[in-house]
């Protein structure tokens, strides 16, 4: 198999893992349409990898407009999609009893909700194909609940029930779901969080020396989504857990 001139639809994909996972298709030779609120981002990584065919779209993914708009334009571009990596997310952190109803909006609006956005986008034109793969970011906490995380965790099991959901309606039609499930990850992801103790206690910790056995680089699951993308087309890997080796939860 070969990601070369595969259509890859990245949403989330001005930083962290979305761009890295842009910027490594990109250099395999896929055909990408990256998407996120922060366009100068994404002309940054269009820019960096100038033998690409890389398309740009700013897009809110709690606006199904703005979804449907990637997945048209991408279509209009490179006549097809075969992937769409639904990667936006945010973390706040609080116990419950702190009530934080905006936070709680947001990780539905965004967690969820976009990532239903973007199922709904893609699968009319993969299901027209007879073709396609859905890829979206959970988490280890999609797993476990940890203190402070339940909302969040919540969030995630969501997306677990959802794509196996969609593993279930669209198999028949050779739409394949992968869930891919980071555990500590060096991303912008800490800077959603608004419990300032937690987000510096985490960003202490990542600088720490050895920090690399508790928390991965995103472009360690860069590799993973490629794999995962680079698979036959009789192979679907439905759920890949991707934890730093030292990390116990």
């Amino acid at each position: 198999m070969s990601l070369k001139d595969k259509v890859v639809v990245i949403m989330g994909a001005s930083s962290g893992i979305g761009a890295a996972t842009g910027s490594l298709l990109a250099q395999r030779g896929a055909k990408l349409s990256l998407a996120a609120r922060r366009l100068d981002r994404l002309t940054e990584i269009k820019q960096g990898n100038p033998e690409a065919e890389i398309e740009v779209f700013q897009a809110d993914v709690t606006k199904k407009k703005d979804v449907q708009a990637v997945i048209d334009g991408t279509v209009a571009a490179f006549g097809r999609v075969d992937v769409i990596f639904n990667n936006a997310g945010i973390m706040p952190v609080n116990n419950l009893d702190q009530v934080a109803h905006d936070e709680w909006q947001q990780m539905l609006d965004i967690n969820v909700k976009g990532v239903l956005n973007g199922i709904a986008a893609a699968l009319p034109v993969m299901k027209q194909q007879k073709s396609g793969h859905v890829i979206t970011t959970s988490s280890v906490l999609g797993y476990e609940v940890l203190l402070g995380y339940a909302a969040y965790s919540g969030t995630k099991y969501a997306v677990r029930a959802i794509m196996e959901g969609l593993r279930q309606e669209e198999h028949a039609n050779n739409i394949k779901t992968t869930i891919i499930a980071p555990g500590s990850v060096k991303t912008e992801l800490f800077n959603s969080i608004n419990n300032e103790a937690v987000k510096s206690g985490l960003e202490n910790a990542m600088k720490q020396p050895g920090s690399e056995m508790f928390a991965l680089d995103a472009e360690e699951i860069a590799q993973a989504v490629a794999f995962v993308i680079d698979t036959p087309a009789n192979m679907a890997v439905n759920e890949m857990v991707i934890r730093p080796t030292q990390q116990e939860v």
